[in-house]
């Protein structure tokens, strides 16, 4: 059948953590870098979307092309990763280091694909810097602000809302990465990988990468935001939130949920039942 168990996927999840550790860093920065840029694509294609229908779910519906050839693909996505490599680590299949690594690497490569896409579409629509006022680019400067000075004018209250805007995108984004382990087939992981990656844009949660692409982008058009205000007030708390609402959300707790039981023997039952055992001893398995 074409359908895979969550017993199974629960495996597969561990086992694909492990491998991305693995990559050489060269490899990783490549993948981050056609990753990042494919997901800026997507971005762009999604605003245009909006901007030619008037209706902001026309985007959401569209975005997840990009999340599709990302995956599809073997590329990397470091928000994706989130989930997979730290239940890795829980499990002793990787090392702490290691798993730093490949955030680092990925998110270099993620830095320069979405730079370089963003420098080559802002040539692009305001015409080699001819139409400075042109629709979308207008669309990027607003974001950009709203991304950054949005929260830096709340303060604390700010901080913690981006925060919160992460945790709750990379639940949703890291569920697209599970559900593609679902299925053995084409047809069935973008069906599915479509679902959580649609809920998350469609309510303008705050995700890393694209960020990666609309501040820079904001930026070069003109936007009022500072390298600090990207960094302080977006990219890092983004990437905090990110990293805990694919770690914990959907790495640990979806893992625990379908993770095997050790059951007393049946000749030991006169003891006491034994307790279930830690997040890592045991494999999930039906």
């Amino acid at each position: 059948m074409a359908y895979v168990k969550p017993a199974e996927v629960s495996d597969m999840m561990v086992d694909s953590g492990a491998a991305k550790t693995n990559l050489p860093p060269l490899q990783m920065v490549i993948r981050g870098m056609l990753g990042g840029a494919i997901l800026a694509f997507a971005t762009t294609l999604a605003f245009t979307a909006v901007q030619q229908t008037s209706i902001g779910l026309a985007g959401a519906l569209i975005f997840p092309v990009g999340f599709v050839m990302i995956v599809l693909l073997g590329l990397e996505l470091v928000t994706g990763s989130f989930a997979l490599i730290p239940l890795a680590v829980a499990l002793r299949k990787t090392t702490m280091s290691r798993m730093l690594s490949a955030f680092g690497w990925a998110i270099l490569g993620h830095l320069i694909g979405c730079g370089l896409y963003a420098a080559l579409y802002v040539l692009t629509i305001t015409s080699m810097g001819s139409s400075p006022d042109a629709p979308l680019a207008q669309t990027l400067i607003s974001l950009s602000e709203t991304k950054t000075l949005g929260y830096k004018a709340m303060g604390s209250e700010g901080m913690l809302l981006v925060i919160l805007k992460a945790i709750l995108c990379n639940w949703m984004v890291t569920l697209g990465v599970v559900l593609a382990f679902t299925s053995q087939s084409t047809g069935g992981k973008i069906a599915a990988m479509w679902l959580p990656i649609l809920t998350f844009f469609a309510q303008g949660f705050e995700h890393a990468v694209v960020n990666m692409f609309v501040i820079p982008a904001g930026m070069l058009l003109g936007a009022d935001v500072s390298m600090s205000d990207w960094w302080v007030w977006n990219q890092i708390p983004v990437l905090l939130g990110n990293f805990i609402g694919g770690a914990l959300f959907t790495g640990i707790l979806l893992y625990l949920s379908h993770k095997k039981l050790v059951r007393t023997p049946a000749a030991s039952l006169h003891q006491a039942d034994a307790p279930a055992p830690g997040l890592g001893e045991g494999r999930s398995s039906l």
